[in-house]
């Protein structure tokens, strides 16, 4: 069988990353990661010119075979259908990429006006990885949380994301759902860890890694990410239930201490009458690669496009 290959990227506030994946055997070709940092405040042209860079670099690696197309795993607001940004400034990222046809001007920049680009969601696309290559292979109804900077979900049924259905919330995301005083993104996420570690002690750390690293002996960090999984079940149990969800995976870099949390998570999980399967996923950032270069996949780009148009 002759190699079928797409390229997936994966765009982050400070980087872009990409590597090759090819359809047929469902393998990423790690030979061909490429990795750049990104300045997201930049200019149009600068943000556009690290994205072909890059691009360019990884298709560089690929001894001269014909790609099928470049997937994106982008950061909302964006049109995910039309690839066109979408960021009014409300987040602070990518303002700059606000009404710009980013397909357009990539095709333009990489001479590749044949070859398809296509957007989804950074989220989704780690959910879909996780589907085809990871975790989650092999299940109907799941769930994928990623937990990091920012709280990202994705609802899928037979690897396809779920958006309107009244099973899971508004656009199958769980962000701006209200918890305690705010919003569900500002208590599970690196500054909500970080600003509640700063009320309980007076300290001002950096990462969750800090505070996961002092969690051996410190009784403050300890109990927060105790906290930190006895509330997140809470938060998603509602949604489990709807959905039927069979299992849930979790990535992104505060999945890392889920030795902290887990207990305190499934714990919980028991208390609300679930008997959910957990997962950690092994690909984190690989499996939006994975994601994004699957929208290559002609049947299976056919049924994620009716839902792109929702997100």
């Amino acid at each position: 069988m002759n190699n079928k290959i797409s390229i997936g990227v994966d765009v982050g506030g400070s980087h872009i990353s990409c590597a090759a994946y090819d359809l047929n055997s469902r393998k990423l070709l790690e030979e061909s990661f490429s990795h750049s940092a990104l300045n997201n405040q930049a200019s149009k042209e600068e943000i556009v010119s690290a994205f072909a860079r890059l691009l360019q670099t990884c298709i560089g690696k690929l001894d001269g075979e014909q790609i099928e197309g470049i997937g994106i795993a982008m950061p909302g607001p964006f049109d995910y259908v039309n690839g066109i940004g979408l960021f009014s400034g409300l987040n602070g990222k990518f303002q700059n990429l606000n009404n710009v046809n980013v397909e357009s001007e990539l095709q333009q920049l990489l001479k590749l006006d044949e070859v398809p680009i296509r957007f989804i969601n950074d989220a989704t696309a780690f959910a879909i990885g996780e589907y085809f290559s990871g975790k989650l292979s092999g299940t109907k109804k799941n769930l994928a949380i990623t937990l990091g900077t920012g709280l990202g979900s994705a609802f899928l049924s037979d690897g396809i994301p779920v958006i309107v259905e009244d099973t899971v919330p508004e656009n199958g995301c769980i962000w701006h759902l209200p918890f305690e005083k705010g919003i569900a993104d500002d208590y599970f996420s690196t500054r909500g860890l970080l600003n509640r570690y700063f009320e309980r002690t007076g300290t001002k750390l950096t990462g969750v890694k800090e505070i996961a690293d002092l969690a051996i002996e410190d009784l403050q960090a300890k109990e927060l990410f105790v906290d930190f999984g006895e509330k997140l079940a809470l938060l998603l149990s509602p949604w489990i239930k709807k959905f039927k969800v069979e299992t849930v995976v979790f990535g992104g870099n505060i999945s890392k201490a889920s030795n902290l949390f887990d207990g305190a998570m499934n714990e919980q999980f028991k208390k609300e009458g679930l008997d959910v399967r957990v997962e950690y996923s092994d690909l984190q950032e690989s499996a939006a690669f994975v994601g994004g270069a699957q929208l290559l996949g002609e049947e299976f780009w056919q049924s994620v496009k009716t839902q792109l148009q929702h997100m």
